[in-house]
């Protein structure tokens, strides 16, 4: 019994979430081998082979690969997939996009966003916004699985000493082609590998007043910037700072909430945190029950003081 890793990397480096996706597939027992599809990626390939607990890593490269395109990396999945018990994404954007393609290909119920592994065969995911946690049990001869990589600790970026064996390329599906990408640049932490995030809410009132608050207090604490779906539909903050169940999902060392009532929503995407400071001047807002510290306070007074004293 073997476990397949997609990997996540820019052909460079790994993306963190495949550290975290390596830890998941260690405890559904056996082997651990790692698929790098790439297109000169052979930088990734070596990095894979570092990671501890990873006993081989499968380097298969071509320029269809070069961008993710799911259509070619699911094909590449599924020409080695009859060789695994297991096949492990991470519940990322390209994750969740190259996933169902494989479960679908194999006839089996891909199990999305497993939290725990209970067995080899039987795992834990949230439901009902986190409210519940189903356990889930797969007879499927190969279990194509997505993780939620908040809730597993990252495999060590060193200690191990896998071989790198080359596969053969599949041949470019055509079925879609890679036009452009615009990316915003930033000098801050990308907000799901921030150990320190500051959100805001609806009760900015303005994405002028938003950055003019939560910018100081970002900055002096090298944080990430976050915001509630409220805030983002208000156009208070940019979308890819959405915090939440239909956003993304973090789990920081330090979530400051600033004017955010806590709708369950958002809870999903936060809770997991470590410690979670609230600053909200309604006593009642659900964001205090998950608080590890809460201030019942005007947040255009609290937070200039709290920026203040750092």
């Amino acid at each position: 019994m073997a476990a397949l890793v997609i990997a996540e990397h820019d052909n460079a480096s790994i993306r963190g979430a495949t550290l975290n996706t390596v830890t998941a597939a260690i405890a559904c027992g056996g082997d651990v081998h790692v698929l790098v599809a790439g297109e000169n990626a052979g930088e990734a390939a070596k990095a894979a082979a570092q990671i501890a607990g990873v006993s081989k890593v499968i380097h298969a490269d071509g320029a269809h690969f070069a961008h993710g395109l799911a259509e070619n990396v699911a094909a590449q999945v599924l020409a080695i997939a009859k060789d695994y018990s297991h096949i492990l994404f991470p519940a990322t954007a390209g994750g969740k996009n190259v996933a169902p393609r494989v479960a679908a290909k194999l006839d089996v119920a891909q199990v999305s966003d497993i939290t725990k592994v209970d067995s080899p065969d039987t795992f834990e995911r949230p439901i009902y916004a986190g409210n519940a946690i189903a356990t889930v049990q797969s007879a499927d001869a190969i279990k194509v699985l997505t993780v939620r990589t908040t809730a597993f600790d990252p495999a060590a970026t060193s200690g191990g000493s896998a071989a790198v064996e080359t596969a053969a390329s599949v041949a470019d599906s055509g079925k879609s082609s890679f036009v452009g990408q615009e990316i915003a640049k930033s000098d801050r932490p990308e907000l799901t590998a921030a150990k320190i995030i500051v959100s805001g809410g609806r009760a900015m009132g303005s994405s002028e007043k938003f950055n003019d608050v939560l910018t100081p207090l970002a900055d002096k604490l090298g944080a990430a910037l976050g915001a509630s779906r409220a805030a983002v539909d208000a156009g208070y903050a940019p979308n890819d700072w959405q915090v939440g169940q239909t956003g993304k999902i973090v789990a920081p060392q330090l979530y400051i909430a600033a004017g955010i009532s806590g709708a369950i929503q958002h809870l999903a995407g936060m809770k997991d945190s470590k410690v979670i400071v609230a600053i909200n001047k309604d006593p009642e807002a659900p964001i205090f029950s998950v608080a590890d510290y809460g201030l019942e306070a005007d947040l255009f007074q609290a937070v200039p003081e709290l920026v203040k004293e750092l």
